[in-house]
């Protein structure tokens, strides 16, 4: 099925936001439904909604990814991308918000406002750098549902945002008594449909025309506020036609001064048809978007550029999907200039031309061919080579390109161990092409332990990662805590002897040293010395010694890890003229070192980070507490906007699921960052725990 470009102007791109749960994936489906952009109603709890089609999304019943639906309306196109509710996935709200000029907060009315709400609400404040706001609309859903309440759910908005918030429509009853909605700028009543989904336009009933009115004054006088001819009206009393509030609602969303709400019930269909039209009456569209924003290739100074469709491509890559019948598949929203299907292109970051194949405009899975694809307008295409997510496509000779796309950064690591032996390299190819899609994902190999480590934005995020892992590339594996990089020291100076002397029938070995060990100040690493005079170790042999130490130093005594911060000198042995090989002398020396490390008040130290961890006030206190329980150091506190930065250095090892129980405390409120700092002493209980677990762990092997 074919699909025609649409004119900026008639195009509406909306991000769909809010708390998991909230119902943004069946609003979706609604609109979809509604609009005659799909012959079926799809669900949620069923596995069939348009919008999430990713196995783990069916399995788990909620949005994983976001994904975009094409909903033709009243000659209109709406791009609207379904995004995440859930904290561990907010880069998808991230990209999206990205490319789109509007949003919708979706709002469970039994639950309100919840925490998840007043994220993504301060996410579409700021959605890029030199970009403007994203302008809002709040749908409050769910009316029909037990516990529904408009009123608190309006009251709880208005606490937060002010007297931007206003109500452009109300619920006719709640929870099982929820008849429809009234719509407050044309004053008429939309009854549920009785044939169980929809609506059916009426009068407003007698019962409920006192609250309407009282709703309506309310709305008037906030609309009138933003334009001064309405204000006169207002003053003098006149009544002020829909078509007027229509037009001043339009400029006060577009400027952002006010958020209508309005409500409904999008698996019944209540609202949705009354909703669609307030997306396209008061949203702005590309056009009215003005200039875009472009950054100069070179010195990176923002550029402003005035879109037009005969001007130069300017488009960006925001999503990398792995399409089970297409593969690769990269979502674009198209700035300036036009797409084509069968062209060329170039993307500056990778410096390479991108053959262009057949262009799409998605549907949730579903992809429909285009030929073309102008400003505004939201595409999907295949088999890009090298280009990602974040990065411009443009004509070859362009100097400018789009700001990219700022993700969150991961806050919590784990070490994938494969369930199999021999699946390492599976495992990493697999999930270098699962980061390619997700980029709030970080894969590395640790040089310190030789783990495999994938960070993400939670424990569900990383389980997610893992079950795709299995499924697209068949490799089963398991999530544990990473081996903390412990390292080992001494503390005192310590002499010791080492020989080596093996006689085997023929050719004996045989290697004698003396070795002396004396700590260095913390950070000067690893000193050897070399006080040999008259020949007691021949020259030819003193490198074996060196490397021997070297080489135990990399293995660890204690515990297995890299000994540091110590000094070693080689000041006497003996030869045999021979029997004695670099071998021997290199063996020799192991001995020694570990004779002499052991006896020299040996410790096992651990790297501590630095940390900066913000939170809301009220949260404080159990934050500090949680802190003081991981063996931290609380360093210092600072008021920062609202909320209260601490300032504290906390053991590594200790700080794996920091951002679990942070979450926890704070509802999801609460951010940190880390960076290691240095490496300090274990306390001896927990360094003894250590060792005995290294020791096992190599008995074990």
């Amino acid at each position: 099925m074919a699909v025609q470009r649409v004119a900026a102007e008639r195009i509406r791109n909306v991000a769909l936001i809010g708390h998991g749960g909230a119902g943004k994936t069946s609003l979706a489906e609604a609109m979809l439904f509604v609009s005659g952009s799909t012959s079926r109603l799809g669900s949620v709890d069923q596995g069939t909604a348009a919008t999430d089609y990713d196995p783990e999304e069916v399995r788990r019943h909620i949005s994983i990814q976001a994904a975009v639906a094409a909903v033709e309306w009243e000659g209109h196109r709406l791009n609207v991308v379904d995004t995440p509710g859930y904290f561990d996935f907010a880069a998808e709200v991230v990209g999206s918000l990205r490319v789109v000029e509007g949003a919708v907060l979706v709002l469970s009315a039994p639950q309100g406002v919840e925490v998840g709400s007043e994220q993504v609400w301060a996410m579409a404040e700021h959605p890029y750098e030199g970009g403007r706001p994203v302008a809002r609309l709040c749908f409050v859903n769910k009316m029909d549902r037990e516990n529904a309440s408009f009123g608190r759910t309006f009251d709880q908005l208005h606490q937060l945002y002010g007297t931007r918030v206003v109500a452009v429509q109300i619920p006719m009853g709640e929870a099982e008594h929820f008849q429809g909605i009234i719509d407050l700028v044309e004053m008429k009543a939309y009854r549920v449909s009785p044939k169980g989904f929809g609506e059916e336009p009426s009068d407003i009933p007698a019962e409920w025309q006192e609250q309407a009115a009282t709703w309506r004054d309310r709305l008037v006088e906030a609309v009138a506020a933003t334009d001064d001819e309405l204000t006169a009206k207002f003053l003098e009393e006149q009544p002020i036609e829909p078509e007027e509030m229509r037009r001043a609602l339009r400029h006060a969303v577009h400027q952002g001064t006010l958020t209508p709400v309005a409500c409904g019930s999008a698996t019944r269909g209540a609202g949705v048809r009354r909703f669609m039209r307030l997306l396209v009456d008061l949203l702005p569209s590309p056009e009215d978007a003005g200039d875009v924003v472009l950054l100069d290739a070179k010195s990176g100074e923002v550029v402003r550029h005035r879109a037009r469709a005969d001007g130069p491509l300017y488009a960006l890559v925001f999503k990398t999907i792995s399409d089970p019948y297409v593969g690769r598949l990269n979502l674009f929203r198209v700035y300036s200039g036009a797409i084509r299907s069968d062209s060329s292109v170039y993307n500056p970051q990778r410096g390479r031309d991108e053959r262009i194949g057949q262009l799409f405009v998605p549907r949730g899975k579903e992809q429909l061919a285009v030929e073309e694809l102008g400003p505004g307008e939201i595409g999907s295409v295949a088999k890009l080579q090298e280009t990602g997510t974040g990065d411009t496509l443009t004509a070859r000779d362009a100097q400018l390109r789009l700001p990219g796309i700022r993700f969150p950064e991961p806050v919590l690591t784990m070490a994938v161990h494969p369930k199999s032996r021999g699946d390492e390299d599976k495992i990493s190819s697999g999930l270098a092409r699962l980061a390619e899609e997700d980029p709030s994902v970080r894969v590395e190999k640790s040089g310190e332990t030789g783990q495999i480590l994938i960070s993400g934005m939670g424990e569900l995020h990383l389980e997610v990662m893992t079950s795709r892992l299995q499924k697209k590339f068949g490799v089963e594996v398991e999530l544990v805590p990473p081996r903390v990089p412990y390292r080992e020291t001494i503390r005192s100076t310590q002499k010791a002897e080492g020989k080596y002397k093996k006689q085997t029938g023929g050719r004996g070995q045989y290697g004698h040293v003396f070795l002396e060990l004396a700590p260095l100040e913390p950070g000067k690493g690893f000193e050897f010395v070399d006080r040999i005079f008259g020949g007691a170790v021949p020259r030819q042999y003193i490198p074996a010694v060196e490397k021997g130490v070297r080489e135990t130093c990399a293995e660890g005594v204690l515990a297995g890890y890299p000994v540091v911060d110590i000094q070693v000198a080689l000041y006497d042995g003996s030869y045999h003229p021979v029997d004695s090989s670099e071998m021997a002398f290199k063996i020799a020396a192991s001995m020694a070192f570990k004779k002499a490390f052991m006896e020299a008040n040996p410790v096992l130290l651990e790297p501590i980070l630095s940390v900066e961890v913000e939170v809301p006030e009220a949260a404080m206190g159990d934050v500090i507490a949680e802190l003081n329980k991981k063996r931290g150091r609380i360093l210092g506190m600072e008021a920062r906007d609202s909320l209260r930065v601490i300032r504290a250095q906390a053991p590594m090892a200790e700080m794996f699921r920091f951002a679990v129980d942070l979450r926890s405390i704070t509802q999801g409120r609460g951010r940190f960052k880390t960076e290691f700092d240095h490496y300090e002493e274990v306390p001896a209980p927990i360094a003894q725990q250590v060792i005995e677990a290294a020791q096992k762990e190599r008995q074990g092997a």
